[in-house]
């Protein structure tokens, strides 16, 4: 299993198509399992920082790709915890 860091949105139409590629799923496969036509899933590829975060994460599904969020060793470290 191979990580990518991914720190910019602009980084994730080539990785997008590559792990659909990579399931041996075409647009239309994948566009019909996300609901969606092929023209759809076509400019979500091409733009995928306007999508949503649960419609990427239900595409990320249907490719098979887990989402993992890990603070980065150069990041500062808050002083107090987070207001959630």
């Amino acid at each position: 299993m191979t990580d990518f860091t991914i720190r910019t949105a602009d980084q994730l139409p080539m990785l997008l198509q590559a792990f659909r590629k990579q399931a041996q799923l075409t647009q239309s496969d994948v566009a019909m399992r996300l609901g969606v036509t092929q023209q759809t899933l076509s400019a979500l590829e091409r733009n995928a920082k306007k999508v949503s975060a649960d419609r990427l994460l239900e595409l990320l599904s249907i490719l098979g790709v887990e989402l993992v969020l890990r603070q980065s060793n150069d990041s500062p470290t808050p002083s107090t915890s987070p207001d959630w």
